[in-house]
């Protein structure tokens, strides 16, 4: 199958209590505002939030199993955080293909994860090599 430039492809999936337990056992990252709902109700969110990087873990699903071309390596990624992912919300990771190399199976790909207010929660560009 043939990529485009401007191709979107996009995955959803709801943060959950579990998710959120789960991703702090797998990463090691127990900080309070995400685990523990009384130190939460005293930040400036008022409970608790999902890991950013949770967040952004959709966007792996995304490339690596959304994009019609599976047999991919990921070079890079930037990330910028705009707004928290809370319990309960539904995070759409989308990719828009910007960018596919002439010389080399390098894609440069949008990636933008919204909540289902479509809130930006962050945005960024992914980098990936192609495999024969």
């Amino acid at each position: 199958m043939t990529l485009k430039v401007g191709e979107t492809f996009s995955v959803s999936r709801e943060i959950t209590d579990k998710l959120i337990r789960n991703f702090a056992e797998l990463s090691g990252d127990y900080n309070p505002i995400h685990l523990d709902e009384e130190f939460a109700k005293k930040t400036r969110f008022g409970k608790r939030i999902a890991h950013g990087m949770l967040t952004a873990s959709f966007i792996s699903a995304l490339l690596g199993y959304e994009l019609s071309v599976r047999k991919v390596v990921y070079l890079g990624q930037t990330l910028n955080f705009r707004h928290p992912a809370f319990i309960g919300d539904t995070v759409t990771a989308t990719g828009t293909i910007t960018n596919i190399r002439d010389d080399k199976p390098i894609v440069t790909i949008e990636t933008i994860c919204r909540n289902q207010n479509g809130e930006v929660l962050l945005e960024g560009e992914a980098i990936l090599m192609l495999l024969d």
